[in-house]
């Protein structure tokens, strides 16, 4: 501030020393317009002119230094609303407050975003110096205290920050130009055509040094040259030939091709374009106003971008072709298929056309076997057999990695002639293949829709096929659709159900037959929706393990199961056994084991108590891997039955390796037990097997006082069903059990 700043150059020790004067400021010149902008930021007026005058007949790089005054920093802020073009401020760090000059430092980085102008600090009081940290932050080009600047040392300050600022804004323009030219080149592959693709050439071009359309795209054609697109003065019609009369743009143009490189003089401008195959490209550009030396080297970059885009136009027609074509076999695709169908399903011909998938059984088998070579030799054989065997009117597409689409009229798109197509082997390498193929087909005529959704009726055709008669075919009907569309339903309901707290447990006694006193419960999972109603889980279980939200639903029931199984010995049935269903999704899950443990320490529930139920198929799958996993289960503690027993094709020596504990008999067993003969019976092998192997055993499914005595009878210890209760929620069972122990 003046009350402390010493006089701009009063070091006795220079020999430089300028006596400053109030001089009013010169008149703007035409000159001056092209000067360097200095403001000058302090509240003592004398700082201003001094800095004026010392700094006012300098020129920099040729070009004279222009002054902006401000008396304080909100003045500042004010004018720098405005005042765009600044090359260099000085700054005064002490003004209205003591650090009001870092305050608008800050405001020139930050909140204005100027990166370019230079900032050169000055100070009459040098204990308010900034911090280093400061300086570097804000990217502040100088710091000098009022008394050191001679008249010297602020020109070569001053110089050095413009000399700086002038290379920032030279970078700028040149990554502005860069990104203006990826722009373009993105804009350009846009277009379509050739002669499209040249007059976006010339529009760009001339965006790119800031002039009007004005020019001309060439290509040599039959020794001569072809316009390929004109604008502004060049009036020329796309596939005009250059003519004799069209010598000032023509003598250029040949010189540009000749010497394969771009020229530039006062008047205009040519581009070399060097295209593939020695077909190159010439641009002519009249200019309005000469260029300088950045635009140029702008344009060089812009034509050699362009070269490239000149190629994939015509690289796009490939491509176009490509993409309505498989490239393995040549036949259309599902895009050009969905085009057809669409066609098709407008016309006349839509009442007696059926289309039909044709997927190869097993065929990822077969290329996992002999490789994906001999997989694709394959393919193209049943594509050259399909096209050639085939009804000539018929179309044959490829629309997935091993499935075939045949589309024609109904008589023609004949299942058992496609079948008999896959009778006799593929020969592939030498080697006789023999393949099946399975059908989905879906009437046109009866179909309500566009291609698209053709299509998915008759994967969902294929689809039933697979399932049910893998080798046949199905035709699709309105009631397959109406069951697509339910299941999908009732997933989105089952996933905001469960997120809404919908889903509960209940749980079923097993009791013991001998004295009728209840050792454990099975945790069932039920489902009540909004509207009260329950979903049975026969319906809800395989949507959610198909849609993978079992594996979330099962861990839920985890632990809540555990936890429930925590209460109950809370309240004083201490060797109560907790049964839980273990889903197959959710078992064959890779974090089942984790999510095991956590359930069990989450919830403190003793594994000792706890037993996972899986069913017979389950356990006969993969049994090398599944003794490993039931080996790791058993070491938590945590006991393993297999539900269902009967039902599936166990193997005996199998068995006795899973080394599980219980055995429960499948209720359709416990049904016949009362009509069977002594000795014939299925329950009566399975509990005599359970003793021969040391496993316990229950059985599932009593209803009347007759089985339970007959099993008792037959050596079989639990039993649970609707003799003894219905599955209970917690409160009700826990009300049971107290009438239970009163019973017994």
């Amino acid at each position: 501030m003046s009350a402390t700043s010493a006089p701009l150059g009063a070091m006795s020790g220079d020999r430089d020393d300028l006596l400053f004067l109030d001089e009013p400021p010169e008149p703007p010149t035409a000159r001056a317009r092209r000067a360097w902008r200095v403001m000058v930021v302090d509240d003592d007026a004398d700082v201003h002119s001094t800095t004026r005058f010392a700094l006012d007949s300098l020129e920099v790089h040729g070009r004279p230094l222009e002054f902006v005054h401000a008396y304080s920093a909100e003045e500042a802020r004010a004018q720098l609303e405005h005042e765009a073009d600044l090359a260099v401020i000085l700054l005064d760090v002490v003004m209205e407050q003591p650090d009001a000059g870092l305050h608008l430092v800050r405001h020139v980085r930050e909140t204005l975003g100027r990166s370019d102008v230079r900032i050169i600090l000055r100070s009459g009081q040098p204990g308010y110096a900034p911090e280093m940290d400061a300086i570097r932050g804000y990217d502040i080009n100088d710091y000098r205290t009022k008394s050191e600047l001679t008249r010297a040392k602020l020109y070569t300050a001053v110089a050095a920050a413009i000399r700086s600022y002038q290379q920032i804004r030279m970078l700028e323009r040149g990554r502005a130009g860069l990104e203006q030219i990826v722009q373009a080149s993105t804009e350009l592959m846009a277009l379509h055509g050739l002669s499209a693709f040249a007059h976006g050439v010339l529009e760009q071009a001339a965006a790119l040094i800031g002039q009007p359309v004005d020019g001309v795209l060439c290509a040599p054609a039959q020794g001569r040259l072809q316009a390929l697109a004109a604008a502004g003065s060049c009036r020329l019609s796309a596939g005009r030939m250059l003519e004799v009369e069209h010598a000032a743009l023509l003598d250029p143009l040949l010189r540009t091709l000749k010497q394969r490189s771009s020229l530039y003089e006062s008047q205009h401008a040519t581009l070399y374009l060097p295209g593939k195959s020695g077909r190159d490209f010439a641009a002519y550009l009249k200019l309005a106003k000469p260029i300088g030396e950045l635009k140029r080297r702008l344009l060089d970059v812009f034509a050699r971008n362009v070269a490239v885009g000149l190629d994939n136009v015509e690289l796009l027609t490939h491509l176009n072709q490509a993409a309505f074509h498989d490239p393995l076999t040549g036949l259309p695709n599902r895009t050009r298929l969905v085009e057809l169908l669409d066609t098709l399903l407008t016309g006349r011909g839509r009442a007696a056309a059926t289309l039909s998938l044709v997927d190869i059984d097993h065929f990822a088998e077969t290329n996992d076997a002999l490789g994906h070579h001999f997989g694709d030799l394959l393919l193209g054989a049943v594509a050259q057999r399909l096209v050639s065997r085939l009804d000539q009117r018929l179309t044959v597409a490829r629309v997935g990695s091993d499935i075939f689409c045949v589309l024609g009229d109904d008589r023609s798109v004949d299942p058992a002639a496609i079948h008999a197509l896959f009778a006799t082997p593929f020969t592939i390498d030498s080697q006789d293949v023999q393949v099946s193929a399975t059908l989905g087909l879906v009437r046109l005529g009866e179909h309500d829709g566009n291609g698209a959704d053709a299509l998915k009726d008759a994967d969902i055709a294929l689809k039933r096929a697979k399932t049910q008669r893998r080798g046949g075919h199905f035709y699709f009907t309105r009631s397959m659709g109406e069951e697509i569309r339910t299941r999908v339903n009732m997933m989105h309901a089952l996933r905001n159900g469960f997120r809404r707290g919908e889903l509960f447990l209940v749980y079923q006694p097993q009791v013991c037959l001998a004295h009728g006193r209840a050792e454990g419960a099975e945790a069932l999972l039920r489902w009540r929706t909004e509207d009260g109603s329950l979903v049975p889980p026969d319906r809800f279980i395989p949507i959610a393990e198909y849609s993978g939200l079992i594996i979330d639903i099962g861990a839920w029931v985890l632990r809540e199961a555990c936890a429930e199984l925590v209460r109950l010995r809370a309240a004083g049935y201490a060797d109560f056994m907790m049964s839980i269903n273990v889903s197959q999704v959710q078992f064959r899950h890779p974090q089942f084991l984790a999510m095991l443990r956590r359930a069990l320490d989450e919830t403190g529930a003793p594994p000792r108590y706890v037993e996972l139920e899986i069913t017979e198929s389950m356990a006969m799958e993969e049994p090398e891997v599944l003794v490993e996993l039931l080996g790791e289960i058993k070491r938590t503690g945590v006991s393993i039955a297999i539900d269902d027993f009967g039902t599936g094709f166990s193997s005996l020596s199998h068995l006795q390796r899973l080394q599980v504990d219980r055995l429960k008999i499948d209720r359709t067993f416990v049904t016949e037990i009362t009509g069977s003969a002594r000795g014939s019976s299925i329950a009566q092998m399975v509990i005599q097997l359970g003793r021969n192997l040391g496993l316990s055993i229950v059985a599932e499914g009593v209803e009347d006082d007759r089985q339970a005595r007959i099993l008792h009878e037959l050596g079989c210890p639990l039993g649970q069903g609707y003799l003894f209760a219905q599955p209970l929620a917690p409160q009700a069972l826990l009300e049971w059990l107290a009438k239970d122990a009163a019973r017994t």
